[in-house]
């Protein structure tokens, strides 16, 4: 593609080089550039890329783009270089997200399990579809790793354009709010789009609760229709204030496990260890439901996906049957085997909320003790690390404190942050750091009847210790502490 018609339609100003040439690529990343590539200088949370631009020109950048003049040869500035790096990545691609059907869902919690269920029903009658994640990126049933939940600008184009290629028609995905905030979803319009909720996470980014929820808003700016969780407070002022967001009035579907004026709401629940039932209410019409994911929780995950799967114009007989046929999600609330008379259970939950709320769900169904079983994040949001504690002091019978991802920083500092959050409770607790001899100490602890509860590593294979990923399935390693027990 030629520099001119890649710019041709966005905002920039500058002189248009003496010569049209050929781009060939587009990075934000100096140490990527290869000859012919258009560079944009993008102000990031570590380092600023107009210090690199000049090293970019003398790799062989056709062209850097910046917010303000350096005085470089073949520079072109443009106001906002997050929001031009994502229109220009649409544009190299041909802009593919035009040619397929947009499903977006944003919130804290719920954002994996709702986009794998709504894939499920689009796949029901054969239909190709495309998912991108936390988990993976899938293009049908072909798996491609993911590195971030919403990816960069250029990898998320360039995704697109696969899934166009190989004929998808919709493409579901997790829309995060740092892909939102740093405008990396390029011209991304969504038929439907669905708020979840919103919860304490993500603040050593965002600051405070306000800019996180602010940055989630700006998904509803740019779509057709709005799926809302209105049992979140979040999802209640969501809904007052789609209309300034959207800058007109939006389709909306509401849904509910608890109040009974939404769209779609859930009565008669009742919470098995490995399932839940309810009676959904629709258009004045109720569907018996039994879905294969445990907690109370999962209820609005499937009254999310169902709301989003309407909103797209499929009929409740189309969407019930795919969705009650689900067995679970990786890594969210995933039954592992064990052949005992206890279960264990893994799940991503690592944020307070999160973890509450697996743990309240749980406790209703346990027939012996709770374990909760939990680290936090190193280089990570530190204000969540006692609430994690205080969260599982609540609920669970038994607390485990272990590492999840220090990275960078000292697992033993990090668990003497949580610890505090155990103050003022009865409840017992060990603290084992390796969190490979936590999980051998919870199987090999468990009595007849418990429940061990994995949180925060989900589907993840890997812990990051130091900057080194390693590999850590934990479904492997329970299969490893099984064996231990004769």
């Amino acid at each position: 593609m030629l520099l001119s018609e890649l710019l041709g339609g966005m905002e920039w100003k500058g002189e248009t080089p003496a010569f049209d040439p050929e781009v060939a690529g587009i990075t934000c990343d100096s140490r990527k550039v290869n000859p012919g590539d258009l560079f944009v200088a993008i102000r990031g949370e570590v380092s600023d890329g107009h210090k690199y631009a000049a090293a970019a020109l003398e790799k062989g950048a056709c062209c850097a783009v910046t917010e303000t003049p350096l005085g470089l040869p073949h520079e072109l500035h443009a106001p906002d270089t997050h929001r031009f790096y994502g229109e220009a990545a649409a544009a190299f691609f041909g802009h593919p997200a035009r040619s397929m059907t947009l499903v977006g869902v944003t919130g804290t919690k719920g954002k994996t399990t709702v986009t794998n269920l709504v894939k499920r029903v689009l796949e029901a009658d054969g239909t190709m579809v495309g998912l991108i994640g936390t988990i993976q990126n899938e293009i049908g049933r072909e798996v491609i790793h993911a590195e971030n939940t919403t990816p960069e600008a250029m990898e998320l184009e360039g995704l697109y354009a696969q899934m166009r290629d190989k004929g998808c028609k919709y493409c579901v995905m997790e829309v995060s709010s740092h892909a939102l905030q740093q405008e990396r979803i390029g011209d991304s319009f969504y038929q439907a789009a669905a708020f979840t909720n919103l919860s304490h996470e993500h603040l050593d980014y965002h600051g405070d609760m306000e800019s996180y929820f602010a940055a989630k808003e700006k998904l509803f700016s740019r779509c057709a229709k709005a799926v809302v969780g209105i049992d979140d407070p979040y999802g209640r002022r969501l809904l007052e204030d789609l209309p300034r967001i959207a800058g007109k009035e939006l389709p909306v579907l509401t849904f509910s496990s608890e109040a009974a004026g939404a769209d779609l709401c859930a009565k008669n629940i009742v919470c098995h260890p490995d399932r839940v039932e309810f009676t959904l209410l629709y258009a004045g019409k109720e569907y018996p439901v039994r879905f294969h994911m445990p907690g109370d929780f999962s209820v609005r995950n499937f009254l999310a996906a169902a709301a989003l799967c309407l909103s797209l114009g499929l009929p409740p007989e189309r969407i019930l049957p795919p969705l009650q046929a689900v067995e679970g999600v990786k890594g969210r609330m995933e039954v592992i085997p064990t052949g005992r008379d206890f279960t264990v259970i893994t799940d991503y939950a690592h944020a307070p909320a999160p973890l509450e709320s697996a743990l309240k769900s749980l406790k209703e169904t346990v027939k012996g003790r709770l374990i909760c079983l939990f680290g936090c994040g190193g280089d990570r949001d530190r204000t969540k690390r006692p609430l994690m504690a205080e969260a599982a002091a609540r609920y669970a019978d038994f607390v485990i404190v272990t590492s999840d991802n220090p990275r960078t920083e000292d697992p033993d500092a990090i668990i003497q942050e949580i610890l505090p959050g155990l103050r003022g409770w009865d409840t017992p607790h060990v603290t084992i750091t390796d969190r490979r001899r936590a999980i051998y100490w919870a199987v090999q602890n468990a009595r007849p009847g418990d429940t061990i509860l994995l949180a925060g590593k989900g589907h993840e294979d890997y812990q990051i210790i130091g900057r080194e990923k390693r590999h850590f399935d934990e479904r492997e390693v329970v299969a490893e502490a099984l064996k231990t027990l004769g």
